[in-house]
């Protein structure tokens, strides 16, 4: 009897999830979110619905492939800092060089994939709940590197106003993506934009959370 080696029996099932998501954004942006159905995906990518739904939970995470990454991305930032670093100087270094590399995670989406999220009040709402689990995330992390106490509402106020600043910057992206602008203009915008948010921040946190 053939085994399949686990490397490409993995690989088989990356590809077969890509296009999945690919056919379904291809249709989401052509339909609208609403309108498009996990059966028409699933007759898209010539698989069964069932395995649509094996990969994908729910319609949202069809549209919203990257979001574990985005989830996990504030977290992953404060628990990797450099030495010395705050929580607030390590999330607005990684954060200004997403901006430079106009990177898909922090909302550089493009003009028909952001219209396609804008025009879906799921997508709207499913997007709330990503920066929510995002902050929650967030919020764990601190608690794990301060040591605070189980009682100590320190960390969960500075992951609010951490994760409050990211998520007005995101929607910053997302308007400025919906007007038009190219890449390179949002860059350029969002950078002095977010100077001014994060040093908003800087009176109380710079010396929080600090490595």
């Amino acid at each position: 009897m053939n085994i399949e080696p686990m490397g490409l029996r993995e690989s088989k099932k990356q590809e077969t999830r890509q296009l999945i998501s690919d056919h379904a954004t291809r249709l989401f942006i052509e339909n609208g979110f609403e309108s498009t159905t996990i059966a028409e995906i699933a007759a898209a990518a010539r698989v069964a619905k069932k395995t649509v739904t094996n990969y994908f939970a729910r319609k949202e995470d069809l549209a919203f492939d990257h979001q574990d990454e985005f989830v996990a991305s504030l977290s992953r930032t404060v628990a990797g800092r450099a030495e010395g670093e705050s929580a607030l100087t390590a999330l607005r270094r990684e954060f200004l060089d997403g901006v430079e590399r106009c990177d898909p995670v922090m909302g550089f989406s493009g003009e028909v994939f952001a219209r396609m999220i804008a025009d879906s009040p799921t997508l709207l709402a499913r997007l709330r709940d990503l920066h929510d689990l995002r902050e929650d995330a967030l919020a764990g992390v601190l608690v794990a590197e301060t040591g605070a106490a189980p009682d100590d509402i320190t960390p969960r106020a500075v992951a609010a106003q951490l994760g409050g600043a990211h998520r007005i910057l995101f929607q910053h992206i997302l308007d400025l993506t919906l007007d038009g602008r190219s890449n390179e203009r949002i860059a350029e915008t969002v950078t002095v934009a977010a100077h001014r948010v994060f040093g908003l921040l800087e009176g109380s946190l710079a010396d929080y959370a600090v490595k």
